[in-house]
């Protein structure tokens, strides 16, 4: 004799829940969201020079306690070579000095590049900024105040992964005309290539709301 089933009786468990099909729903966004920006981010992470900048912008990174990490010798080294070629360019290193730094970012690209053989004279040094955001207002103080002849013909070096970013807050800084040109650093530490890959697109979102 075959036993009744009750009539909340779900062979499979029924329906998903209403905050399961939220909750799978809000995971799916956050993950379309994310493939957006990871798009956005490597569409803007190539080399692309416009013209004849005339001020080259090496923005920072972390300094450790033999010189520039991995990542700053990258773009160290990415700027040298383009240097090498344009002997004339002005250069400001912008970076200022972490909690767990020595000296600061531009102390360091600065005793890198004049090792390297540019005249220290070319290179101004932009050293009170934190983050990206200051990196870019501190140095357009540098050509407000005359420090750095003003032009609107600039090229931002920096890691392949960073350049979205520096695009969207330059633009936000400058006021006029301007024409940015990037020059972008390999990644050559796998760990950090990572790490960047989950990290950049929230900071970029950080950027993007709050750095005004």
């Amino acid at each position: 004799m075959m036993r009744r089933r009750s009539a909340g009786y779900r062979p499979y468990g029924g329906r998903k829940k209403p905050w399961k099909r939220a909750l799978l729903a809000l995971l799916l966004v956050c993950g379309a969201v994310f493939a957006a920006l990871e798009v956005y981010i490597a569409a803007n992470s190539r080399t692309e020079v416009t013209g004849e900048p005339e001020v080259m912008v090496i923005f920072g990174c972390k300094v450790e306690t033999w010189g520039p990490s991995i990542l700053l010798q990258d773009r160290l080294d990415t700027a040298l070579a383009y240097l090498n070629d344009h002997p004339d360019i002005t250069v400001v290193v912008a970076g200022g000095k972490g909690d767990d730094e020595h000296q600061s970012e531009a102390q360091c690209m600065y005793e890198y590049l004049t090792a390297h053989g540019v005249d220290g004279d070319r290179i101004t040094l932009e050293d009170r900024s934190r983050n990206t955001w200051q990196n870019i207002c501190y140095t357009l103080e540098l050509f407000r105040n005359g420090t750095v002849e003003s032009t609107g013909k600039i090229l931002a070096v920096s890691s392949g992964f960073h350049l979205a970013r520096i695009r969207l807050l330059w633009n936000r800084a400058w006021e006029g005309t301007c024409t940015l040109s990037t020059l972008a650093a390999p990644v050559s530490h796998l760990p950090s290539a990572v790490q960047m890959f989950f990290r950049e697109p929230l900071a970029l979102v950080k950027s993007f709301v709050f750095d005004r």
